[in-house]
Formats: structure tokens, sequence, C-alpha cells
């Protein structure tokens, strides 16, 4: 094998263009690219350090928006992000002491649930 990172996964939303306000303007992510492609969007999210992308699709036949969970995001400054979601207007969950660090919790517009991790 010669698997050497996760580049890219998708997470279904509902509304492309809210999903990107979302990300974009709430979490701070970079649009990495918007690119129509017939009547199908490729819509994909960086963090602005880099790193993993996520694509925000319409879901798939079959499948349903915000059925995501436990997507764990890494971050320096836990208590700071905290603030900064909730100043954007985003619900947030801690930060709560865990054995391995610490931890909060928040959702898109879609349900799609994230933990916001900070390693000790």
């Amino acid at each position: 094998m010669t698997i050497t990172q996760i580049r890219t996964m998708t997470l279904f939303v509902s509304d492309q263009h809210r999903a990107k306000v979302f990300y974009a303007d709430r979490l701070g992510f970079e649009v990495r690219t918007d690119l129509a492609m017939g009547d199908n969007r490729w819509l994909e999210v960086v963090p602005p350090k880099g790193g993993s992308g996520i694509v925000l699709h319409r879901p798939f036949p079959g499948m349903s928006a915000g059925a995501a969970q436990g997507v764990i995001l890494g971050t320096d400054d836990l208590d700071g992000d905290c603030a900064a979601l909730a100043n954007a207007g985003v619900a947030v969950e801690g930060p709560t002491d865990m054995p391995w660090g610490r931890q909060a919790t928040f959702s898109d517009p879609d349900g799609n649930g994230f933990v916001l991790s900070e390693a000790r």
C-alpha cells in the first residue's frame, strides 16, 4: 500500500451556498475549489493552514444531508476558537476536559457534527 493521507472527505449538505457561507465565513475555511460540473457543483473547503479538504456536496441518491458525526478538527487554541465560533453565531458545547486533552462540539446548519479538539 502507498496511501499517504486522507486528501478529501465528503459531507452532504442540503444547500451548497448556505454551507459555503458557514464554512468560509463562520469557520474561516478557505474555498479550495468551487466548480460547476453540469448539474453538480464541486465545492471544496480547507482549514486556513491547509490539510485535508472537505467537499460540501448535495446528497447522493439514498443519502441525506447532515448524517456525518464525530468529524474531529484540531486546534491549538480551543478557548479562542470556541469564542470565535460563538461570536459568529455557532452554538458550541464545551470546552470539556478529557484524559487526552480538551474538546468542544458544534454542528453545521444541516446537523453534521464536529469535535473541536486540543491535545495536551
